[in-house]
């Protein structure tokens, strides 16, 4: 191996900064080296490495020597090092991707978390979702993670009678009820799943559906029944959130009495612990308690596994109680098409940056989720506008991207996917072209002083990192935390994250820049690099000559060498 350096914490990033130039070291070598493209080989799928994976958490006593995404793998074929794509993707299965070979295509097309939305669907059907993910994992080499989304106790919608949709058409007349039904739906009339729903709204309320993709007056109330005219023509879809509107503003009061974790939010959180899922995204969350008491439930029910909590900021309480309910979570959704039924339009590109930006300080993985390419559910090429949103969301560093209806139901749902990651791809390298190395001074997240030592590590290494252009840095991590902190600071080059636990290897998926690998490995830092660059070498990921910073959470130092 070629001669390196361990550099205190303190003192990495000024060494590197500062200090003129000196005579060859023998702790520290950098030779210069052409810029030559990665060469990879070409072989066979990641599932050749690959045995069963017995249950989420599992570490085998026969572990293959290395897995790793076999998408990954082919984009670091067709890219190089410095060209993957740090933006991770979330895709929202529904009836348009459900089937093995729809998962699949995902997977290929760069999906690094599968959603799975407790709204539509029974458990049967998400059951099916989630195993399949599963065996696609295991059999093609892929490291797809799985977020079950839990339905909230919000006013919405009913089912439509078992209709895919329905249009609402301007001047139309309809009800919206509490009962019911026995038979098939009287026409025009949509159940309400809020019992105290006809009593509280007024004559000329405003009635949002799904955050106005069609809006209604409400002219009459009829004892359960609520008549509504159509002002907005939209399309309805099952299970819609409804909110409510008088005289300018949101009607807030209506649902303050609701539980965050509705009854059947909790038997689908069972569910989901049960299946082994890697994050549950709780909606509409009023406080940091909620999180604090899923997680505390998590935790006595899951038997060791450690389940991811999303908190998803939608609503004005969220707004209210943001920063707390973000350092209570495991990661922050910004779910915009909810949010903009609450608050004026206008604020929800703030507020979006406000999130992204504070999700980053606090080292919490955050998704941008919500119409980013709303007009590929019917249309194959997306409108300049939603592409242009998207770059915005590269551009503030957000750690992933989702779509929703686009997958779910969409017609076109691998070009959707296409499209996000073209855009992310190419905002990223604008980004490098640029150096665009944001003044973004990190505040300090660790508890302990350990734990800070790990993260002066981190900031030290992803400063060195970009003031040397080095191609990858490398970081072995058995609980996936110094891996985080590295993504939390964006360094331009990717991040080799290797770990010895499976579920550690697919949460990490979710986060910015990080390419998650399971490998067995032992304390002795010396030993695992020389057996980590022998199997990277010969599946042709990295060749002689290519410069990394090494890291681990075993060994608190920084260490930079050349490949030997």
């Amino acid at each position: 191996m070629a001669a390196h350096s361990l550099l205190h914490p303190q003192a990495a990033a000024k060494a590197f900064a500062s200090s003129p130039p000196s005579p060859p070291s023998p702790f520290l070598r950098l030779p210069a080296r052409p810029r030559l493209p990665i060469r990879l080989r070409s072989s066979t799928s990641a599932a050749a490495d690959l045995t069963a994976f017995p249950n989420p958490n599992g570490i085998l006593a026969d572990d293959p020597p290395l897995v790793v995404d076999a998408a990954t793998e082919a984009e670091l074929r067709e890219n190089g090092f410095r060209s993957t794509r740090r933006t991770k993707l979330v895709c929202t299965v529904g009836p348009a991707t459900s089937s093995p070979d729809q998962l699949e295509a995902l997977a290929v097309g760069g999906m690094n978390v599968a959603r799975v939305n407790m709204c539509h669907g029974d458990r049967k059907w998400h059951r099916d979702v989630i195993r399949a993910v599963r065996r696609l994992n295991e059999e093609k080499g892929f490291a797809v993670a799985v977020m079950m989304d839990t339905e909230g106790s919000e006013i919405h919608m009913g089912d439509l009678g078992g209709a895919s949709s329905a249009k609402a058409e301007d001047g139309e007349i309809w009800t919206f009820s509490v009962r019911s039904f026995e038979s098939l739906l009287p026409e025009r009339t949509i159940n309400v799943n809020y019992d105290g729903f006809a009593e509280d709204v007024r004559v000329g309320d405003e009635l949002l559906v799904d955050g106005g993709m069609a809006r209604f007056e409400v002219v009459e109330r009829l004892g359960p029944d609520v008549k509504c005219l159509c002002t907005d023509p939209g399309l309805l879809l099952p299970r819609a959130n409804l909110t409510f509107w008088r005289d300018g503003s949101i009607v807030h009061e209506r649902n303050a009495m609701l539980p965050t974790i509705s009854s059947k939010d909790w038997l689908d959180i069972d569910f989901g612990i049960a299946e082994g899922v890697d994050f549950i995204a709780v909606s509409f969350v009023k406080s940091a308690e909620v999180i604090n008491h899923l997680k505390s439930y998590i935790a006595a029910k899951s038997r060791g596994s450690d389940i991811a909590v999303i908190a998803k900021i939608e609503s004005i309480d969220s707004l209210t109680n943001m920063e707390e309910i973000i350092r209570a979570s495991d990661g922050t959704m910004v779910a915009r098409g909810d949010m903009g039924a609450q608050i004026p339009l206008e604020q929800v590109p703030s507020i979006q940056q406000k999130i992204v930006k504070l999700c980053r300080q606090l080292n919490k993985p955050v998704i941008v989720a919500s119409q980013l390419l709303e007009s590929m559910i019917e249309y194959p090429t997306p409108t300049r506008a939603e592409v242009a949103d998207v770059s915005e969301a590269v551009r503030q560093r957000a750690d992933a991207l989702m779509l929703s209806g686009e997958s779910a139901m969409g017609r076109y749902p691998d070009k959707a996917l296409s499209v996000l990651r073209s855009v992310s791809l190419r905002i990223e390298k604008w980004w490098r072209e640029e150096k665009c190395h944001e003044a973004l001074e990190l505040q300090g997240v660790s508890s302990s002083f350990s734990d800070k030592i790990s993260e002066e590590i981190c900031n030290s290494a992803a400063k060195m990192a970009n003031s040397l252009g080095v191609d990858a840095v490398i970081v072995f991590t058995k609980t996936g935390h110094m891996a985080s902190l590295l993504s939390r600071c964006r360094p331009d080059c990717p991040i080799f994250a290797f770990t010895t636990s499976t579920f550690v290897r697919r949460r990490l998926n979710l986060q910015w820049g990080l390419i998650p690998f399971r490998l067995s490995f032992s304390d002795d830092m010396e030993s695992n690099l020389n057996r980590t660059f022998s199997l990277l070498k010969a599946r042709g990921m990295i060749q002689s000559g290519d410069l990394v910073i090494a890291l681990s959470d075993m060994l608190q130092s920084i260490q930079v060498m050349n490949v030997p």
